[in-house]
């Protein structure tokens, strides 16, 4: 689709607020109040289109410290699809402030990767801010829509240049992404949705199901002065299904939320106690549900596919998800366009339409978004190329 091209020029706000249909159940007894039910408008911020025309916004990011280019309340989008809506061949990432004022903040050349990235660059919902200024992304590529290698993860500095890749068996297709970090140490949680796939031209060809999807845990070395140094790959879930899809090209276990007790701002280091607490949720989207991987901060052995959380319901294909500060879950469906909250217990509490266009309606429209406890959930619409918030 066309879309309009953005610059570095402000942008004017889309002022026009659509009515969205809400559904909530009543808050439950100790649990959190329900974040949904009171958002009941959508503003568009800005197209997502930088200038070389790439399409189709995937990850979302909400930068929380000024460095460089990066300014605190911003949010970071990373773009799939080209110029020619090819899937596997977006380059750039581009920043959003809440004003609607955007920039480029990337364009990354494969050619130049300063390390191997096997198949090329195609930006994925992947995308995460560490506190030093260090951006990271995921690409899953492909050679004009074909799958063409196992992809990496690309840091960037604040300046968006990219300046490292993590690559290697264990990072295969990186989909989705969430981070824990402090002054000195990060762990990235990534799914892989390509185990089982490249080395298949059966599975690649026909679809087929295949139970390899993994969740991988990056335990990084990190400062402001020197490049993330990467210390351990854990495999720490495994078995999830995953199959190539001829209008998604990939569908597999995509986003994933941390659950941590984090005092003082300290997530990262090893805390036993912590680590009993700590919980990483996990959108198996093939299955429906939302998993729950127990102990990932210091798990050591993959956990399987983890145990189910929620299935079903408002559930319809399970993609982005981020969770709320008071612990619930968002997740946002790749089948109808709507999200849904789920909270702590399992229930689900409240769901909103957001996008109800195309066939059928909602259909392949949300990835990435984020949740801003003052202003209300951002996300990215694919059908719209647009960055928006559902707000009150």
């Amino acid at each position: 689709m066309n879309a309009p091209v953005i610059t570095t020029r402000k942008l004017a706000r889309a002022l026009t607020a659509l009515s969205v249909l809400v559904s909530a159940a009543p808050a439950f007894a100790g649990d959190e109040q329900a974040v949904l039910p009171p958002l009941t408008k959508i503003t568009s911020i800005a197209s997502t289109v930088p200038g070389n025309g790439d399409v189709n916004p995937y990850g979302v990011a909400q930068v929380r410290h000024t460095i460089g280019n990066l300014r605190a309340g911003d949010i970071l989008v990373s773009n799939f699809n080209n110029s020619n809506n090819v899937q596997g061949t977006g380059t750039t990432i581009v920043e959003v402030a809440p004003d609607g004022s955007v920039a480029l903040f990337a364009a990354i050349d494969a050619a130049t990767l300063p390390g191997s990235c096997p198949g090329g660059v195609g930006l994925t919902t992947a995308l995460v801010v560490l506190r030093q200024g260090w951006v990271i992304v995921g690409s899953l590529p492909t050679a004009q829509g074909v799958l063409s290698g196992s992809g990496c993860l690309i840091v960037l500095d604040s300046l968006g240049k990219a300046v490292e890749t993590f690559y290697g068996s264990l990072i295969n297709g990186p989909w989705d992404m969430t981070a824990l970090d402090d002054e000195h140490e990060a762990k990235l949680f990534v799914t892989n949705v390509l185990n089982g796939i490249l080395d298949d031209p059966t599975a690649e060809a026909d679809n087929t199901v295949v139970q390899q999807g993994t969740v991988t845990r990056l335990n990084l070395k990190v400062s402001s002065g020197a490049m993330p140094q990467l210390e351990s790959i854990t495999v720490i879930a495994a078995g999830f299904p995953e199959r190539t899809d001829p209008a998604a090209l990939i569908i597999g276990p995509t986003g994933v939320a941390l659950r941590a007790d984090c005092d003082g701002g300290d997530c990262a280091g090893h805390d036993s106690d912590r680590d009993e607490r700590a919980l990483l949720y996990v959108a198996d989207t093939l299955s429906n549900r939302i998993a729950v991987i127990d102990h990932p901060l210091g798990r050591a052995t993959a956990a399987g596919v983890g145990r189910t959380l929620s299935s079903g319901g408002s559930l319809n294909g399970p993609l982005g998800m981020v969770i709320t500060s008071g612990g619930h879950l968002l997740t946002v469906n790749g089948g109808d366009g709507f999200i849904t909250e789920i909270a702590a217990d399992g229930k689900q509490v409240a769901k909103v339409l957001l996008d109800s266009t195309g066939s059928p309606p909602g259909n392949g429209a949300l990835f990435g978004l984020a949740f801003d406890p003052a202003r209300g959930v951002y996300f990215v619409d694919d059908n719209t190329n647009t960055f928006n918030l559902l707000h009150r």
